[in-house]
């Protein structure tokens, strides 16, 4: 079994994907030769939900800025998906150079410090972009001077079976004494998406408190018109991004909501369950804290499935080198 440490892991999207052995839409994902050892978050509450999913060697709650790397533990991979909300697409406004942003320098320390085989890390598609790819260069160049050789790439998750559009860019890097470079796994449905009904099989549902007012849906019907938005979901194509705003859904703004009776105007947000299955997670993954908490953790995670795909290629790529 390879040894993985798990930096900014959350809930463990990632580490879902890393471990395998799951099953999502009727379709078993198999166990893959892979450990978690160490697991790192700063947000407790996400922490909480990766114990109970995860046996890990060693869970840790703080900021990788204060942790050294004597105290991490020796890994063939290491994983993270460092904070990416300076590199969003979504609010360009934000400073891209903030101590965010700048993470991904932690990462950095880290694999040059301890040298694993694999670094695997992920990020929105904004970093691509940004300061016409001033920033993501950056990020390649480091990486290539701890001693990786990189290959990255735009993926959809739509594209490895996962009912939600959701562009993010991968990274993988070998320990250039292992001479090898990475080849991305092909697209498993590019042409056969998953549709959100495998998420939401039953559209009306008894809970009030997932429905949106009469208030919220006048408010939506009178904005003006450059806000009108409502941006209601077809249940047989995927899902628009979900997000880390899942409890604040806002029938003005460009989150995805369900319309559940267009004669009535009934519309509702996403059950956590629903959320979780949008990104591709098994039923039986369970999340600690309020729904509030689980939001958060489910919008902030990486889809398993996808990461599955990635993690797959790679412990074949480990095998034929053994």
């Amino acid at each position: 079994m390879y040894k993985v440490v798990s930096l900014f892991a959350g809930c463990g999207g990632c580490d879902q994907g890393i471990v395998g052995d799951f099953t999502f839409n009727q379709k078993y994902y198999n166990r893959l030769p892979f450990e978690l050892t160490y697991a790192l978050d700063i947000d407790q509450k996400a922490l909480n939900t990766h114990k109970l999913n995860f046996e890990c060697g060693k869970s840790v709650c703080g900021d990788i800025c204060e942790i050294p790397s004597e105290e991490i533990p020796e890994c063939d991979i290491l994983v993270g998906g460092f904070p990416c909300q300076s590199f969003s697409t979504v609010n360009p406004t934000k400073d891209p150079f903030d101590d965010r942003a700048n993470l991904y320098k932690q990462m950095v320390r880290i694999a040059k410090d301890k040298q694993p085989k694999v670094i695997i890390a992920e990020n929105v598609k904004g970093l691509m972009t940004l300061h016409k790819g001033q920033i993501f260069k950056r990020v390649k160049e480091a990486f290539e001077d701890a001693g990786y050789v990189l290959s990255y790439k735009l993926l959809n998750a739509a594209n490895f079976g996962v009912p939600q559009k959701r562009e993010r860019v991968i990274i993988v890097g070998f320990r250039k004494d292992l001479g090898m470079t990475f080849d991305f796994p092909e697209e498993t449905n590019s042409n056969d998406w998953v549709p959100l009904s495998v998420a939401v099989p039953k559209l009306a549902i008894e809970e009030q408190k997932y429905y949106f007012s009469k208030r919220a849906v006048e408010g939506m019907k009178n904005a003006k018109p450059n806000m009108k938005r409502g941006l209601w979901q077809k249940l047989d194509e995927p899902c628009l991004t979900v997000t880390s705003h899942l409890a604040k859904v806002s029938l003005n703004s460009r989150d995805p909501v369900l319309l559940v009776d267009p004669e009535k105007e009934l519309y509702r947000r996403f059950t956590p369950r629903e959320a979780a299955r949008i990104q591709s997670f098994p039923d039986e993954f369970v999340f600690a804290g309020s729904e509030t908490d689980a939001y958060r953790q489910i919008g902030n995670a990486v889809p398993p499935v996808l990461f599955w795909h990635i993690c797959n290629k790679v412990s074949k790529y480990l095998s034929n080198y053994e």
